[in-house]
């Protein structure tokens, strides 16, 4: 059961990857040109998944958005680690006022939701794809520094750990060789997992309209369009809403995999 889930989260992932790097050469239709004469056309040999209100193709459309979205995920929690795991790692190794003052900074930030953070870089430096990325980076910090710190406390009492400090080896150097190869693997299961809840994320934010603007498509902007028409064509709102689910399952499936995988202690119970 623990490899079925590593196994159908690659093939998911696998399929959203794909498909965006393939819309960045083709495309069925040009995912922006509208086309009046086939407003709401239904699934068919010309448009496998029908057209919009706007005549447009909507599987060129979910193509382009898995672009987007893949986009988002990776500048987002690259940020959110290169920030959090530093201070994770700081915070386990040096331990007194500094942790504290590092957990409980990431606690009050933890409270702050991603939308609000959107909501106020969007009205400070406008709705784009970077304020997007930098309001879910900001608010995944938290997570992985949380994460980073309880495995950093784990090595940091570990005899070699001990031997290195008592042979004058520098804080820096311990982290680099034995706190940072040990914690990577739990580091690599919270990205997984926050790679889904930046999909997700973005999709709020693109529905509200505080991401990506027209014309580039995105899965949360389509939903939104499609949200009027939802009685004439109930096809318009199923396939971004299922686009959405795919994505995010396959990375809370990899996590989950990974996390089977990786933990020493899960690998003695099998």
């Amino acid at each position: 059961m623990r490899r079925a889930n590593l196994v159908a989260g690659i093939m998911l992932v696998g399929l959203v990857i794909v498909t965006a790097a393939v819309s960045l050469v083709w495309t069925p239709y040009d995912p922006v040109r509208v086309d009046p004469t086939t407003v709401l056309a239904p699934p068919g040999s010309a448009h496998l998944l029908g057209t919009d209100g706007f005549g447009i193709d909507v599987l060129s459309r979910l193509m382009v958005s898995a672009r987007t979205c893949v986009l988002v995920g990776l500048i987002a929690v690259g940020i959110a680690a290169v920030v959090g795991v530093p201070l994770g790692i700081i915070a386990g190794q040096r331990g007194g006022w500094l942790s504290e003052l590092i957990m409980r900074s990431s606690d009050i930030l933890y409270a702050l939701p991603a939308l609000l953070l959107a909501i106020l870089l969007a009205a400070a430096l406008g709705a784009s794809t970077l304020t997007a990325m930098i309001a879910i980076g900001v608010a995944t910090v938290p997570a992985f520094a949380r994460v980073t710190r309880a495995s950093t406390l784990q090595v940091m009492s570990q005899d070699y750990v001990l031997a290195a400090r008592a042979a004058g080896t520098p804080p820096v150097g311990i982290a680099v060789r034995h706190i940072l190869p040990n914690v990577a693997p739990m580091v690599g299961v919270q990205a997984s997992v926050a790679f889904g809840i930046a999909i997700l994320a973005e999709a709020a934010l693109s529905y509200l309209g505080l991401s990506t603007p027209p014309p580039t498509p995105t899965w949360g902007r389509m939903l939104r369009d499609a949200q009027s028409q939802m009685f004439l064509d109930p096809w318009q709102p199923l396939w971004p809403g299922v686009a959405i689910a795919v994505a995010v399952l396959g990375f809370n499936l990899l996590g989950d995999g990974l996390r089977d995988l990786l933990d020493p202690r899960l690998r003695e119970l099998r």
